[in-house]
């Protein structure tokens, strides 16, 4: 980037600013802002020349500047603990830029910083990044202004800025000596106003006290005049009822006794009146038992009845069944018996004649085989009676 703007220079110097190649201008300003991250670029090229060098000198002081940014970029990029801390350290910023989070579009610096922590390596580290960027962007920003418009007005101004800053800061340093000062005056007057104030309390207090312990005499002295003035009043209102009392004593004691008498009848009366209707209820109440008792007891003894009712007449059909069953068994056992003495008198029978028509066979067959008759006839062959003489 750096070489092409160079070989611009050197095909064509021109002697305006505004006769250079817009687009090129506009290119390497964007490869540098996207480089750098730098916002500053656009106030450079948009800044009137006050002091213009020449085109040597200025591409001398160029190339010299562009030598330290590469440098610097190359220790930047090398220095790999910084790199890894300084993420550790923004690793909550970053997880809310993956994330798209959406932050505040102007955040307050301060707005993190711990004022009892100051000494700690997560501040130092990020004045450190912040020192070397202000430095990258001084010489970025100076390098550009150098190389497109041959001036350093950048720098110029950056070192303004520091001078001003500086010096407002010498100013804040006094204002707060000043303050200190008004300050220190104002607490001392807030000391002997606070000493005044605690020795009018202190009177006033003693005052107070004073009237109080008054006060609390006061209220004692009527508090006993109180009390005598009641007791006063009691004790001449039991004499007053004492007086009385004995004047009316005789006729009260009298009316007192009648009284009593007159008491002691109506509850006597009461009392023998509450006993009668007792009885009367006691026995209102056992005459109702018994006549509960006996419409139990006949209801028991009519159902007893009925059932024993019941019984006597499923027993007499029990009879009757029992004795048709008897009846109709006595049958049965008749001709059974009858049943099988038939049946023996008819097995004697064929046993008998069996046995005779087997003795008559027998003998019928025995006749046969001694008369030679029936089956049992001799043949009438040839050879047969030598064959026998010969057996025999």
């Amino acid at each position: 980037m750096p070489n092409s703007i160079m070989r611009l220079h050197r095909v064509h110097e021109p002697e305006d600013p505004s006769e250079y190649d817009d687009g090129l201008i506009r290119e390497t300003s964007a490869k540098l802002r996207g480089e750098s991250g730098l916002s500053i670029i656009d106030s450079c090229i948009s800044d009137e020349d006050n002091v213009r060098l020449q085109f040597f000198q200025a591409s001398l002081f160029a190339t010299l500047m562009e030598d330290a940014i590469t440098e610097i970029r190359l220790l930047e990029e090398c220095n790999n603990e910084l790199r890894i801390l300084k993420t550790m350290t923004d690793m909550h910023l970053l997880i809310l830029k993956k994330y798209n989070v959406t932050r505040p579009h102007n955040p307050d610096e301060l707005a993190d910083i711990d004022h009892k922590n100051l000494g700690c390596d997560k501040y130092k580290l990020n004045k450190l990044v912040a020192d070397r960027n202000i430095a990258n962007t001084i010489f970025v920003s100076t390098y550009l202004d150098l190389a497109i418009y041959k001036r350093f007005d950048t720098l110029t101004n950056y070192n303004k800025s520091i001078l001003d800053t500086d010096t407002y800061r010498a100013f804040l340093a006094e204002d707060t000596m000043n303050n200190k000062m008004k300050r220190r005056e104002l607490l001392k007057q807030v000391r002997q106003q606070r000493n005044h104030i605690k020795s009018v309390t202190y009177d006033t207090d003693q005052t107070i006290e004073i009237l109080k312990g008054q006060l609390e005499d006061a209220t004692l002295v009527s508090e006993a005049r109180s009390r005598y003035m009641d007791n006063w009043q009691v004790a001449r209102t039991e004499q007053n009822t004492q007086t009385i009392d004995d004047k009316e004593a005789g006729p009260s004691q009298i009316i007192k006794y009648y009284r009593q008498r007159h008491d002691h009848e109506a509850r006597v009366h009461s009392e023998i009146e509450i006993l009668t209707n007792i009885r009367i209820n006691e026995t209102l109440e056992e005459v109702e038992k018994w006549m509960n008792k006996y419409d139990k007891d006949i209801e028991s003894i009519d159902l007893k009845i009925q059932l024993k009712k019941n019984d006597y007449n499923s027993q007499i059909a029990k009879r009757i069944e029992m004795e048709e069953l008897y009846e109709k068994h006595d049958i049965e056992m008749k001709d059974w018996v009858k049943f099988t003495t038939d049946r023996e008198i008819e097995r004697l029978y064929r046993l008998k004649m069996n046995t005779a028509a087997i003795v008559v066979q027998a003998w019928w067959r025995g006749l046969l085989v001694r008369l030679e008759l029936g089956p049992f006839k001799p043949s009438k062959r040839k050879g047969k009676p030598a064959d026998k003489k010969k057996k025999k």
